[in-house]
Parts: C-alpha cells; structure tokens; sequence
C-alpha cells in the first residue's frame, strides 16, 4: 500500500505538530476517510445489489456508526457482546454474528439482538438451530472451500489442513441430513486477508465446484470479509462483475462484510519520543506508545506499520528502531529510515491505526489505554475516551474480599 494514500487525510497539513495539544499516546479516527470509505462501500452495493455488513471485529467504534450507518446494511458480530453493540449503535440494521462455538448460557439472549446466525459446524447447528428457527432467525452454515489464496502464516489461514473453521464437504456428506439442511437460509465463507477480487473470483469457484449442488436451495450466501474495496488500487470493477454474476446464477441475495475496508487509512496514533538508546550499533527510539499494548497486530500478524516522515526498513538498512517502554523485550515496532534523527520529546505518527487497534489493545504492564479522539473534516479533535488507573484495576478485580 503506498504511503501518500495511508496519509491521505493529513494531506495539506502540518504533521505531526498539528497534534501538539494532544496528550499521547493516543488514536485519532479521521472521520471525512470513513466516510469515504463508506462511500465507496455504498457505491458497491447500488450497482450490485448486494448488501454491505461492518465486521466489528476490526472496527467497533460505535460514536462512528451514525456517519457509517447510511452506506452499510448493519453491523457483524463475532459473538454475543459484538451483536449487542451493533443493535444498540445501530439501529434498524441488520444484526450478522458468527462464532466458532455458541455458549448454552448466552444464546437466548444472542437472539435477542442478531436476525442471521451462522453456525460453524454441523453439530452446532444440530444444537441451536433449531431454537434460532423458531425465534424468526436466518440461519446460515460456515463452510470451508479448502482454498487458500494466501501464503504462510498457516496458523491465520482459515483454509490450511485442520482449520477448525467452517465444514469441509467431507464432514457435510458424513453428519448433514435432510431436517438440518432444511434449517439453512444460507452459506457462509471467509477466507481472505488484504486480498483483492482476484483471491475472491478463486475462492468462489472453489466453493462452488464444492457446494454447488446446495446454492440453489439457499437464500442467500455471505462471502465473509478480507476484501480490500477501499484501497486505491483494488479492482472495484471485477468484484462488482463477480457479484452481479453470482446473484444471476445462484439467484440469492450476496453479502460481505469487511472490516478493514470500512476504516482503512482512517486512523493514526500518536506517540511521543522518550528516550533514545544504543546497542552494537543498533539506535532504538523508546517511545510512549507499545506494540503489544496498543498495536498488537505488529507482533500478532506481524507487520511494521507505516509511518509519517519515515520509511519501513529492514534492520541492516534502518538507522533507527522504534520500540514499546514495556519490559517485553520484543516490544519492537520496526526498523525506520527517519527524514529527521528523533530525540526526546519528539512527535510521531504510525498511520492505518482505526483497525485491530482501539478493539485489541491492552494493559499489559500497566500500560495506560491511549485516549481516542474524532478528528472532523475541518481538522478538529473531539475526545471521545479516556482512560486512567481504574481502567487497568477494574479489569482485574473487585477490590472487595469475602
């Protein structure tokens, strides 16, 4: 992804001083590009007919939601707190949720807030979809085209040999029957990651030498999230011939559900420089803000994210190593080439930090939550949150003793 679409919003802009009041570190959510997101997402839709769901998994800052609201059909949910939150933030839009196992104890009330429920396997569909029935629910079933369109990491790739993730043809021939099949509305995958129509064009084809047979009985088929849509150079005009060609064949209504298509590049957090070190001729700025703390997806995926006024480097050609005040010594963020050598006090910004951040991050070491700020069309900073000290206590205790 090239750097001056991640900056975008801050085009024409004094960065990083623009954010000099701001207490950091802290995440700033550009709202003029959510909503061109949004726009973009919306466009989709009208020209094929599809619907367009918010996978909250990425994204679930809900003081968004009226601004995302008219471009999306509703919110997914990955479980029971997820689809409250997008019945209560917004409202008359659709609920989607998709859990690799449902809780006995949580359902009834999961289906006080969801209208579609995907189920993961055959069994789970034998114990819930019944009950999910009977409430006026759409019942849907993951399943796995045994497709992958990305390479290593196998552990993220919900297609890899023993992915726990959705019902290969094998187990479907083994444990469905007539009376479960005649529960289904539709069908479920999700396979992508970053990827553009082309992965999508394949994975459809997979499923539907594999599940073709099953399409024409359903109403509907959700072909999940990874969908880069909102990216400059993502082929809008494919996606939208496969999606009008798949609702002509199968004659069913097509969903997606991206998450990081809906806040791509619409977010950044800013940190502050504390110290700089040096060891065997490695320079590491310490900053304010951490890796696992408060981008954890850098360690998770991994990935260096981009940065303002400094490029991504490997360790021989960087001058300069960013990384976390934790004591985790692999709290590194990346190797930069820096336009200017940090020193304490200094402000820098990682861009594309709307998503897996704000709903990932944690209090490792006793690490503050950043504050979160709006920053409308005009460049001015709302704060929506903050944190302190009984934000980390209360999440590990009562304080009472019996």
């Amino acid at each position: 992804m090239e750097k001056r679409e991640v900056f975008k919003g801050l085009a024409g802009r004094n960065a990083p001083d623009c954010f000099a009041s701001l207490r950091t570190p802290c995440y700033i959510v550009d709202e003029k590009r959510l909503e061109e997101n949004g726009k973009i997402l919306a466009a989709v839709a009208e020209h094929t007919g599809c619907r367009i769901l918010l996978a909250q998994k990425a994204f679930s800052n809900y003081n968004f939601y009226p601004l995302l609201a008219p471009y999306l059909a509703g919110t997914e949910a990955s479980g029971l707190y997820e689809a409250r939150l997008g019945a209560e933030e917004m409202p008359g839009k659709e609920v989607h949720v998709f859990c690799a196992a449902y809780r006995e104890d949580e359902f009834e009330e999961l289906l006080r807030y969801a209208d579609h429920i995907v189920f993961n396997s055959v069994n789970q569909l034998r114990q819930f979809g019944k009950a999910a029935k009977e409430a006026g629910k759409s019942i849907g079933l993951r399943i796995n085209p045994e497709c992958s369109t990305q390479e290593g990491h196998a552990i993220y790739d919900p297609c890899a040999p023993g992915s726990r993730l959705g019902v290969t043809r094998e187990v479907w021939n083994r444990e469905m029957t007539p009376d479960l099949l005649d529960l289904l509305d539709g069908l479920h995958f999700h396979t992508l990651c970053e990827q553009d129509a082309d992965a999508l064009e394949t994975t459809l084809a997979a499923a539907e030498i594999r599940f073709g047979d099953v399409l024409p009985r359903m109403k509907w088929l959700n072909m999940g999230g990874g969908h880069h849509i909102t990216r400059e150079d993502y082929d809008v005009f494919r996606l939208e011939n496969l999606l009008r060609r798949t609702r002509e064949k199968w004659n069913l209504q097509v969903y997606l559900e991206p998450g990081e298509a809906v806040a791509l590049n619409a977010g950044y957090l800013v940190t502050t420089v504390l110290d700089v070190t040096e060891n065997s001729g490695i320079r590491t700025a310490v900053l304010d803000a951490s890796a696992a703390c408060h981008m954890p997806d850098v360690i998770e995926m991994p990935y260096t994210p981009p940065l303002l006024n400094g490029e991504a480097e490997g360790p021989e050609t960087g001058q300069f190593r960013l990384a976390g005040p934790t004591c985790l010594a692999g709290d590194v963020i990346g190797d930069y080439s820096l336009d200017a050598e940090p020193r304490p006090g200094d402000r820098l910004v990682f861009g594309d930090m709307a998503i897996y951040t704000t709903c990932k991050n944690n209090t490792f070491n006793g690490m503050p939550l950043p504050d979160i700020y709006a920053m409308n069309r005009d460049g001015e900073f709302t704060k929506l949150t903050g944190f302190g000290y009984e934000d980390f206590k209360g999440r590990l205790g009562s304080g009472k003793r019996e």
